[in-house]
């Protein structure tokens, strides 16, 4: 059964950088991709940024461009998320999560970690 564990998250200054980890076990040829999705207190969850796990395309929500960067290591089951210029609205919940297509709907994913908590506030 396919696990997902984020890491990383924590309490970071406006303009500070994080990086997220989502450490995948147990996946399968049937889960093409990973997803990153946030959910902020009062908001709903919205799509961050998505990764095809074997072509490498990926995508960002517009909130996010030029500010993260997703990426994956096959090696090491991993995919990560690079956070810069971080903004108090950036403060949320991340998960990743694992599905059969690259998409920023999170309806599309099968399987979700628990969640990481990151913080941005001076």
């Amino acid at each position: 059964q396919l696990q997902l564990v984020e890491s990383g998250g924590g309490l970071v200054q406006p303009g500070g950088s994080l990086r997220l980890s989502c450490a995948a076990s147990g996946f399968t040829p049937d889960y093409y991709a990973i997803g990153w999705f946030r959910q902020a207190p009062g908001k709903e969850r919205e799509g961050v940024s998505c990764i095809s796990v074997n072509s490498g395309s990926t995508y960002y929500a517009d909130s996010v461009k030029g500010r993260f960067t997703i990426s994956r290591d096959h090696a090491k089951n991993t995919v990560y998320l690079q956070m810069n210029s971080l903004k108090p609205e950036d403060t949320a919940v991340y998960y990743c999560a694992a599905g059969q297509i690259a998409t920023m709907v999170g309806s599309w994913y099968d399987y979700w970690g628990q969640g990481t908590q990151v913080t941005v506030s001076s």
